[in-house]
């Protein structure tokens, strides 16, 4: 079992910023893609960004010019940096780890909190 750990949620008002960070052990080798997920209450969790090993990325419309994800493959941490945030925003965040060369598996953090104050 991959532990994902995941810091740097919180409450920010309307049109702040947060960084959200999420670092899987260094021995783990093969992670392929990372990402985060969020999920509202009573709503399903939905994709908000992704970067793969070659640093090619992907957003959720919502997030397009506001959130960006970067990722350090040395350190295996990925990082959100969320600016001019909405209270639409508020969530919990979850890390997203694929690893694996010839079969893949999928991880999760725990979840961070993120709350947007209007």
């Amino acid at each position: 079992q991959v532990q994902l750990v995941e810091s740097g949620g919180g409450l920010v008002q309307a049109g702040g910023s947060l960084r959200l960070s999420c670092a899987a052990p260094e021995s783990i080798f093969s992670i392929n893609a990372m990402g985060w997920y969020r999920q509202a209450p009573g709503k399903q969790r939905e994709l908000v960004a992704t970067i793969t090993s070659g640093g090619r990325t992907n957003y959720a419309n919502s997030v397009k010019g506001r959130f960006t994800i970067s990722r350090d493959n040395a350190k295996n941490t990925v990082y959100l940096q969320m600016n001019s945030l909405k209270p639409e925003d508020t969530s919990v965040y979850y890390c997203n780890a694929l690893i694996g060369r010839i079969r893949e598996y999928e991880y999760w953090g725990q979840g961070t909190q993120v709350t947007v104050s209007s």
